[in-house]
C-alpha cells in the first residue's frame, strides 16, 4: 500500500507499546477543503492530529506513526475504556461534514479506507467490535463520520459490525416510552456506548440516540427510540 508521509508534530512524543493498540477510530475532517483539513491537522496550535488522512481521491497520508499517540479522540469512552487516544489509531476522511455541507464519501476514499483497515486490523489483531466512529465514543460532542458513512459496506469486508433483523422482536408495540428507553439503553450499554444513565431520562438522551442511529439506522436520524432501534440494538447487544 502506498502511503504518503505528511508529518505532524501534534502527538505524544513518548512511544507506546503497540500491544496497547486495540481500536480503530474513524472520523471525518469537517473542514471546507482538503487544504483546510491538512492545515488544521498540521497546526500545533489546535493540538489535533490523526495517524492517517484519506483524501476524496483515495490518497492515504500518514501523519503520525502508529507507535505514537495521536490526538484525535479527545474525551471519550467505550465499554470499560476511557480516553481512547492512548490505545487507538485515528483515521480521518476528508469531508466537509455536517457544518459545511455533508457529502457522500467517495468510492476511492472508501476503497482506500478498506485496504488500510484490513492491514491495521491484521497487524494489531483489532476486533471488529473495536472499529468505531468518533460519535460512538464521544456522542455528546461529535457526529462523525455520520449517517452517510457506509458501515454496511465495510462489514461486507469483515470490518466493523452490523446486524440482521431476521428475528422476531421481543418488544410489545404497547410498551411504554419508559420501558422502551430502559430496554434500549440497556442494550446500548452492553454494546459499549456510555455517557448516559440506564435508568433515568436525561436531556442528553437525544444525542446518544442520534449517535446510535447515525451508525446503525442511517435512514432516519431523529433522536427518537422506536421498535426498529430496539430490534437493532437487541441484535447487536446479543451478538457482539
Amino acid at each position: 500500500m502506498n502511503l504518503t508521509p505528511l508529518k505532524s508534530d501534534s502527538f505524544s512524543k513518548k512511544a507506546r507499546n503497540i500491544g496497547k493498540i486495540k481500536f480503530l477510530i474513524i472520523h471525518y475532517t469537517g473542514m471546507q477543503s482538503m487544504r483546510a483539513s491538512i492545515k488544521r491537522l498540521l497546526s500545533t496550535k489546535h493540538k489535533v492530529s490523526c495517524h492517517y488522512l484519506i483524501s476524496r481521491a483515495g490518497k492515504i497520508f500518514q501523519m503520525v506513526q502508529d507507535n505514537k499517540v495521536a490526538w484525535h479522540a479527545g474525551k471519550s469512552k467505550w465499554g470499560q475504556v476511557e480516553n481512547l487516544n492512548n490505545n487507538s489509531i485515528g483515521i480521518e476522511l476528508v469531508n466537509k461534514g455536517h457544518k459545511f455541507g455533508y457529502q457522500k464519501f467517495s468510492g476511492r476514499q472508501i476503497n482506500a479506507l478498506i485496504k488500510l483497515c484490513i492491514i491495521l486490523k491484521k497487524k494489531y489483531k483489532i476486533k471488529n467490535q473495536c472499529i468505531l466512529g468518533h460519535s460512538d465514543i464521544a456522542p455528546l460532542r461529535k457526529s462523525d463520520p455520520g449517517e452517510k458513512f457506509p458501515w454496511f459496506q465495510l462489514k461486507k469486508k469483515s470490518i466493523g459490525i452490523w446486524y440482521s433483523l431476521n428475528r422476531k422482536s421481543f418488544v410489545s408495540k404497547k410498551s411504554s416510552a419508559k420501558n422502551l428507553r430502559k430496554i434500549f439503553f440497556k442494550n446500548l450499554h452492553k454494546i459499549g456506548y456510555r455517557y448516559f444513565n440506564k435508568e433515568k431520562f436525561s436531556k442528553t438522551d437525544k444525542l446518544i440516540i442520534k449517535s446510535f442511529q447515525r451508525r446503525f439506522r442511517q435512514g432516519k436520524v431523529d433522536g427518537k427510540i422506536d421498535l426498529e432501534c430496539i430490534k437493532i440494538s437487541a441484535y447487536l447487544a446479543k451478538n457482539h
